[in-house]
């Protein structure tokens, strides 16, 4: 039964890469501040005021289900993770369809240099189903991203490869509230082992 009080903006973790080129170590396993990445990545989406968070798992999904705590998740499986973030997200606003969520606040795993005030700038820019918000950095588009209701359908549509939601979001670019988080984030990436340094 779902709570008809939830919020209407629920967290949606992407966390299914597979570390291609740190050697094929999944992400969400990569160890920060003591913990699990995808722990990390869940306890800031909650922080910034995200009670429903939804996870999609891929690569090394049976092992980040029993080295990762994330309990009070819903988990979605993405077994078609290796063809790309679009896979992802695509499984992912799927798993939100029949749920209180009327928008969602899509973050990447691999990005622990953003927290959870950067991330309740983005919450904060909702207002309806209609509300498209992304996070910037002097200027530049970039994680989280919010993407309400109304556009799940198109977003859906064209997620294909690495692209997530960047060709919708591109042909939606006048209707993108940008949120300013370069004062309070950094938005590195861990995606090589020269990356590894900002881990904690």
């Amino acid at each position: 039964m779902t709570d008809q009080n939830e919020p209407p903006v629920a967290g949606l973790l992407l966390a299914a890469g597979g570390g291609r080129r740190l050697g094929g170590r999944p992400k969400a396993l990569l160890e920060h501040r003591g913990r699990p990445l995808v722990e990390h990545a869940v306890a800031v989406l909650r922080a910034a005021g995200c009670s429903r968070v939804h996870v999609v798992l891929g690569a090394g999904a049976d092992a980040v289900r029993a080295r990762a705590d994330l309990s009070g998740c819903v988990l979605v499986d993405n077994p078609r993770w290796a063809e790309g973030m679009g896979g992802s997200l695509r499984a992912g606003l799927g798993s939100l369809e029949g749920t209180p969520a009327r928008a969602a606040l899509v973050s990447l795993v691999d990005q622990p240099g953003i927290g959870p005030v950067a991330v309740a700038r983005v919450l904060a820019a909702h207002r309806d189903e209609s509300t498209l918000a992304s996070a910037a950095y002097d200027g530049v588009r970039g994680h989280p991203v919010l993407l309400g209701a109304a556009h799940w359908a198109g977003v859906a549509a064209l997620a294909t490869g690495d692209q997530g939601a960047r060709a919708y979001l591109r042909a939606h670019r006048t209707q993108i509230a940008l949120v300013e988080c370069g004062d309070v984030a950094r938005a590195y990436d861990i995606d090589t082992e020269a990356d590894l340094r900002h881990l904690e």
